[in-house]
């Protein structure tokens, strides 16, 4: 999978389970900024 694709596939499925940044932060037991930087691709590299 390509890198700018992560990103994408994050918050497709995300959006699909109908969470929230913050609610799938608290399930994997990070930082809503996390899950941000995630879905913006700034912690892939």
């Amino acid at each position: 999978m390509e890198a700018h694709t992560i990103p994408r596939t994050i918050r497709r499925l995300r959006l699909a389970q109908g969470l929230t940044q913050e609610e799938v932060a608290r399930a994997l037991g990070v930082s809503a900024t996390a899950v941000s930087k995630w879905e913006r691709g700034g912690s892939l590299r």
